[in-house]
């Protein structure tokens, strides 16, 4: 009888373990999401936050400018959900937004849809700044 892989006492395989959460790296991880660029600095990632600041920032505003649409919650279309969930990364850039009642026009010229994308890619742009930051506050990358 073969014996199994699995089950062998000399697998080399490693668990994976992952690092506990603190008070410390969840505090990081919202605040970067919130802030653009502020997880960064908190670390004292200075020309790295600047810039994820200034480019996210600077996103949301021309799309915003160009008359981009800000989606809201909702339950319809699968597209509008993303939408949704893409412009919610912006963190305080959408609820200011929202609270200001921007981003409501209708896409009837060509630089509205350009804007909607900016606002959604800072958004996106903001989700991938708050992983880079919680993985340099569980020091898996420095």
């Amino acid at each position: 009888m073969a014996s199994n892989p699995d089950t062998s006492s000399t697998s080399t395989a490693t668990r994976f373990e992952a690092p506990p959460l603190t008070a410390r790296t969840v505090g990081i991880t919202a605040l970067a999401w919130l802030v653009p660029g502020a997880g960064h600095l908190l670390q004292r990632r200075w020309w790295r936050g600047v810039l994820l600041a200034v480019s996210i920032v600077a996103m949301f505003v021309f799309g915003i400018l160009m008359q981009g649409k800000v989606y809201s919650p909702n339950t319809g279309d699968v597209l509008d959900m993303l939408g949704f969930l893409g412009d919610l990364g912006s963190g305080a850039l959408y609820l200011v937004t929202k609270a200001f009642g921007l981003g409501h026009s209708a896409l009837e010229i060509a630089a509205a849809d350009y804007g909607t994308k900016f606002i959604i890619v800072a958004g996106l742009l903001n989700i991938i700044s708050m992983v880079d930051a919680y993985d340099i506050a569980i020091g898996k990358k420095s």
